[in-house]
């Protein structure tokens, strides 16, 4: 172990020995040594290959009964979850030391501002163009919910506080200190210990709103205008535009989701206000203590003692205190907006009723321009440590956050929107077939609707309860656009978009409910339309689609009049179902190529990209960084949007440093990107090689996937899919239908399944066989092909990258013992076969291009997690094999089920990424 990480190790074994003694303490020592002799054996048979620690270790675990299996599964569950807050911890630590010695010319960490504003200057970027540039930027991570999200808020917030103990003992040196702290980092572990991991009842939208607003509070509220504050100061700009803000989609995606509707969306919009509103009269309180200026001592502007004046305070003893009288006006009108806004938004504050009633805020500019002449008076008055203090952070969150802290997504699937519009039109008899009709008639039967003023909805006609439910969200929206503004709810999402008539549907629906104003040809929509390309054909049709949209007289108008952004979804989760890792990748990459070009030629109209990320490599997941630099070459150019979901969430957005790190990577990505675009055409035989792979991989993973009449059915057997559609996770069904087709399921819990399983199959196979197949034609030309593609080219270097990632963590020992869940072992080994075949060739194929006989040979960091971690992941893998078998042959009790459940539980904290 090198020096550097003694700090990591250090609180590695620490926190175990506090969570051993705690479960000495609670469970007793018979419990306790149980435990620690499973340790033992994992680590013995993990780390030093111990074949018989091995043999007594699966042993020992078959001949535990389920409720001691539970206390077991709960002891390695929370060292995987205390193993990751010292890792984090450490990984900050190691950035502070960075920052501390000092950056030279363009020398730094990747990712941070520093850095990628030195870099530019060093290539003659003034401060004036990099600002000019830069705020005509979009980045949105956009925080979304999903049916794999294990962790509870509860857990969150004490690990928060654990965190926060173990990073303080750094500055601790008497030993009373160092007491204080130990007992207080026992009792956040014996508070864990007796915290339920798992949720008894299934989440609700509502709950899922609650939780993810979690993170504003604890982190991204002072994170992000703090992030504004320090880019601001590198380019010596007072206040660039707000080019990062938030987004969500909890709430507002009913894509195969019936839980989520026009009460969600109002839920979200009144929760996500409320959580806004909180922070603002927090940091107006505080600001109120602060400036105690007074005029007997210094002067103020008169724009300042006129916003005293119409304050209304009369308090004898604050007469000389104007930007405290000017304040209290500021917070009353404030109190008077939200009640304006939503009735019962926030707790009464005690201050309310003694400062009576304020005139509203219209807009959250009016707010801004009050707290403006508060800073402009302070400014010229030598108060500028003051503004620096507390104000300038608050201006910068109203800019960022408004009155509606984060963009409501709305989403929906395009046979939805099809179903609704049909019973208009067959309702108001312009078309009683439409579903029946060609595409081009559908075409031409929605630009006729779309350039006739009137309505299609027929008063007192009794619609279909699912036109109904449609028709209601459009009507929100509008509703709460009206109420907190046009950045409230942006973008509207169509799921499946295979054709223009998809889009068209869309722009319909925006005109029956005034979010359509005008006509085609001289008007103006209130909702982007999204098209989210998500299967490999899709994909392979999205620039077509888009071209012939743009196409129809009028549209390109239409856009031009609405922001003259068209935003466009990549999805990589049902990609990759659909046509495995390297066919989904390539897929992606090719699309986005085609729409660089095509939106090159549609002066006027820029293109945004919003990928549609996951955790898992599968699902597109990885370093953002590494990730946006390895887009292709002019399609990021400032606009950039990407969801961010569950347990990412999480290990994002938990810790306040975690937070500044991840929104600076954000930021600094888009940049570099955008204005170092200065990578080489990429050759076209790179490209050539890339198709031939893809055809060749997707070949290989559709065989294995879709033509084996037996996969499914024994995917179903050698994965915990069926227990962790039984899990309270999360608000949405795990399959669209219900049915137990491949098709039918939902990506984020099929690369769930593939993750606790240890095969990780999402985000591998299929690429070995490419590879195979490619160099039995092309022989050693064709291997200095790869290596040059690994060498040079950044997309390829990051797919290989994330896939080593991915391959690190399978362990093909335990994923045959999965294999066995499956009663019919002649169907089960005769796929495991193809399975254990394709994972060697994988294993071959990457390191004959890398060069790497390691997995993470180039990422010490995560290696040296895993290392920790792994031995005790194993051993959960091997409990929950044991539960399923006991559960699935008849032993199916509480105990049996919990197990199940918590081992899930434990995995993937200890993977991570994973959903």
């Amino acid at each position: 172990m090198s020096k550097k990480e003694q700090s990591l190790f250090d609180d590695i074994r620490l926190l175990g020995k506090i969570l051993g003694d705690t479960i000495r303490t609670q469970e007793g020592r018979d419990v306790y040594e149980r435990i620690e002799y499973i340790r033992k054996l994992g680590v013995a048979y993990h780390r030093d290959s111990n074949q018989n620690a091995g043999k007594k270790l699966e042993k020992y675990l078959k001949s535990l009964s389920s409720s001691e299996a539970v206390v077991v599964i709960r002891a390695f569950s929370y060292f995987s979850h205390l193993s990751n807050i010292a890792e984090d911890l450490y990984r900050i630590r190691r950035r502070r030391i960075k920052e501390l010695e000092g950056f030279v010319g363009v020398k730094g960490h990747d990712g941070s501002i520093d850095k990628t504003i030195a870099t530019l200057k060093a290539k003659g970027f003034s401060n004036k163009k990099i600002i000019k540039l830069v705020n005509t930027f979009h980045i949105s991570p956009v925080l979304t919910a999903h049916p794999t999200e294990v962790q509870r808020t509860s857990l969150l917030d004490a690990e928060l506080d654990v965190s926060n103990l173990l990073a303080e003992r750094e500055h601790l040196q008497l030993p009373r200190e160092i007491l204080r702290n130990e007992l207080a980092l026992r009792a956040k572990v014996t508070q864990l210990w007796q915290t339920r991991l798992l949720r008894f009842t299934s989440l609700t939208v509502q709950n899922e709103i609650d939780n993810v607003l979690s993170y504003y509070s604890r982190t991204l509220l002072i994170e992000l205008p703090s992030l504004y504050e320090d880019l601001e100061n590198l380019l010596s700009e007072d206040e660039l535009n707000p080019v990062l803000r938030m987004g969500h989609w909890i709430g507002g995606d009913r894509d195969g989701n019936p839980h989520v509707n026009e009460e969600t969306m109002s839920y979200a919009l009144n929760r996500q206000s409320k959580t806004i509103f909180a922070h603002y009269l927090k940091e107006l309180q505080l600001l109120g203590k602060e400036l105690s200026v007074s005029t007997r001592l210094v002067t103020v502007s008169g724009a300042l003692l006129a916003l005293a004046e119409q304050s209304g305070d009369l308090q004898a003893h604050r007469a000389d205190e104007p930007y405290r009288r000017a304040l209290i006006g500021i917070y009353r009108r404030l109190l008077a907006t939200m009640d304006v806004l939503a009735k019962q938004m926030l707790p009464d504050y005690p201050a309310a009723t003694r400062l009576g009633v304020g005139q509203a805020y219209l807009t959250p500019a009016e707010f801004s321009n009050d707290l403006k002449v508060v800073k402009q008076s302070l400014m010229e008055n030598n108060g500028e440590l003051l503004v620096d203090q507390r104000l300038k952070g608050l201006i910068r969150a109203i800019s960022v956050f408004g009155f509606h802290l984060a963009t409501l997504d709305l989403r929906q699937n395009s046979d939805t929107h099809e179903f609704v519009v049909a019973e208009l039109l067959k309702a108001a008899n312009i078309q009683a077939h439409y579903s029946s009709l060609s595409e081009a008639e559908k075409q031409a039967c929605l630009i006729d609707v779309l350039r006739d003023p009137r309505a299609l909805k027929v008063p007192n006609y009794s619609y279909s309860d699912r036109t109904t439910i449609e028709l209601d969200i459009f009507t929100k929206a509008k509703s709460i656009i009206d109420q907190y503004g046009e950045d409230a709810i942006k973008q509207h999402i169509v799921s499946h978009t295979e054709s223009v008539s998809d889009l068209l549907e869309l722009l319909v629906l925006q005109k029956e409910h005034g979010l359509f104003r005008g006509t085609l040809g001289n008007g103006k929509l209130s909702l982007i339309p999204v098209p989210l390309f998500e299967t490999i054909l899709d994909l392979q049709l999205a620039s077509q689609v888009m071209s012939d949209f743009y196409a129809i007289d009028g549209i390109k108008n239409l856009i031009t009049a609405s922001g003259g952004v068209q935003e466009v979804m990549l999805g990589y989760s049902d990609s990759n179902k659909d046509g495995g890792y390297l066919t989904s990748n390539w897929s992606l990459y090719c699309a986005t190529e085609q729409l660089v070009d095509l939106f090159k030629k549609l002066k006027g109209i820029r293109l945004r990209l919003f990928h549609g990320r996951g955790g898992t490599v599968g699902r597109g997941g990885g370093p953002s960084y590494e990730a946006i630099l390895a887009q292709v070459p002019g399609s990021v150019n400032g606009q950039i949007r990407l969801t961010e979901q569950g347990e990412v969430i999480a290990s994002k957005y938990s810790h306040h440093e975690m937070a500044r790190r991840n929104l600076e990577a954000l930021v600094s990505a888009t940049i570099e990107s955008s204005l170092l675009d200065e990578v080489m055409p990429i050759p076209e035989s790179f490209k050539k090689t890339a198709e031939q792979l893809s055809t060749f991989s997707n070949e290989a993973y559709r065989k294995l996937i879709y033509e084996n009449k037996d996969f499914a059915a024994n995917y179903f057997l050698i994965t915990p899919i069926s227990e962790i559609t039984q899990l309270n996770l999360g608000s949405r069904p795990a399959s669209r239908t219900g049915s137990t087709k491949i098709e039918e399921l939902r990506a984020i819990p099929w690369s769930f399944s593939w993750g606790q399983s240890r095969i990780m199959l999402p985000g591998w196979f299929g690429f070995g066989a490419a590879v195979e197949q490619y160099l039995s034609v092309s022989g050693s030309a064709g291997k200095k092909q790869l290596q040059a593609m690994y060498e040079q080219w950044p997309f390829f270097k990051a797919l290989l990258s994330n896939m080593d990632m991915v391959m690190a963590k399978v362990d093909m020992g335990i994923a045959k013992r999965y294999s066995k869940l499956n009663p019919d072992q002649s169907v089960s080994e005769r796929i495991w076969h193809e399975i254990e075949t394709e994972w060697h060739r994988t294993v071959s194929a990457l390191e004959l291009i890398t060069k790497e006989k390691q997995r993470l040979g180039q990422n010490a960091s995560l290696s040296r997690s895993l290392q920790h971690r792994i031995p005790y992941i194993d051993t959960l893998n091997h409990l929950q094999i044991e539960l399923i078998s006991r559960w699935r042959n008849g032993d199916q009790d509480a105990s049996t089920r919990l197990g199940i459940h918590l081992s899930i539980n434990g995995v993937s904290a200890g993977l991570r990424n994973t959903g």
